[in-house]
C-alpha cells in the first residue's frame, strides 16, 4: 500500500471522520486498503479463504479500536499491516494449511502492471515458487512477502514485525538464500527478473 502525501492526507480525512461515527469513511477505508491487505494476508498463509477470514478480522478490529491508533507512532498502513500479520500468525497456529490450489489463483498480487505475481507468471515459475513460499519459516515469509509484494522497505518492515531494520534485512537475506536453495532448477529464470524489485 504505497501511498503519496495526497493519499496520507485523504486517509488522514477519512481516520478522524471514522471517528466521528461517519459510516461512509469506514467503507471508504475499508475500499482504499482491502485489496493490499488481501494480498498482504495470502501471500503469508496462501490459501484464499483463510486470508479472506484474516483480513476481515482484521477490519473488525482495526475500527473498534480506531481510538488507538496514534499517527505520531506508525503510518496508518504499519498499523493496518501489523494487525493483520498478528491475525495470520494466530490461524497458522489454530490450523494446519492446506496445500495451494493453484487453480483458484487468478488476481493474485494483480493491484500493478508490474507485480510480482505477473513477473512469476511470465517466467513460467509461479507455482514453483508459490511452493518455495510455502517452505519459507513464517518470519521469513513475511519479510520476504512484506519486501516484494507490498514494496515496503527495510526500516517499514521493521517497524511492522517489531524488530530492527538490520533484522528485517537480515530476514529478507535469509528468504532469498531459502528460496534460491529451493528453485535451483529454475534459478536462471529467477535471477532474470523475478526478484529484481531493488
Amino acid at each position: 500500500m504505497n501511498t503519496g502525501s495526497g493519499d496520507n492526507d485523504r486517509i488522514t480525512e477519512l481516520i478522524t471522520a471514522a471517528k466521528d461515527g461517519d459510516e461512509a469513511a469506514f467503507e471508504a477505508i475499508y475500499r482504499h486498503t482491502v485489496g493490499t491487505l488481501f494480498r498482504l494476508a495470502y501471500g503469508l498463509l496462501l490459501d484464499e479463504q483463510d486470508a479472506e477470514e484474516v483480513v476481515q478480522d482484521s477490519f473488525a478490529y482495526a475500527f473498534q479500536n480506531l481510538e488507538k491508533f496514534d499517527p505520531e507512532r506508525s503510518a496508518f498502513k504499519t498499523w493496518l499491516y501489523t494487525i493483520t500479520i498478528s491475525r495470520c500468525r494466530n490461524k497458522r497456529r489454530r490450523k494446519r494449511l492446506p496445500t495451494i490450489r493453484f487453480g483458484e489463483i487468478e488476481e493474485w498480487f494483480a493491484n500493478t502492471e508490474h507485480s510480482p505475481e505477473k513477473t512469476l507468471e511470465k517466467a513460467g515459475i509461479r507455482e514453483t515458487v508459490l511452493e518455495a513460499l510455502k517452505q519459507l519459516s513464517p518470519k521469513l515469509r513475511e519479510a520476504i512477502v512484506l519486501r516484494y509484494f507490498e514494496g515496503l522497505t527495510y526500516p517499514e518492515i521493521g517497524d511492522v514485525l517489531n524488530c530492527s531494520q538490520k533484522t528485517a534485512s537480515s530476514r529478507v537475506r535469509l528468504a532469498h538464500e531459502a528460496l534460491y536453495k529451493t528453485l535451483e532448477t529454475q534459478r536462471e529464470a529467477f535471477l532474470e527478473g523475478a526478484w529484481h524489485y531493488e
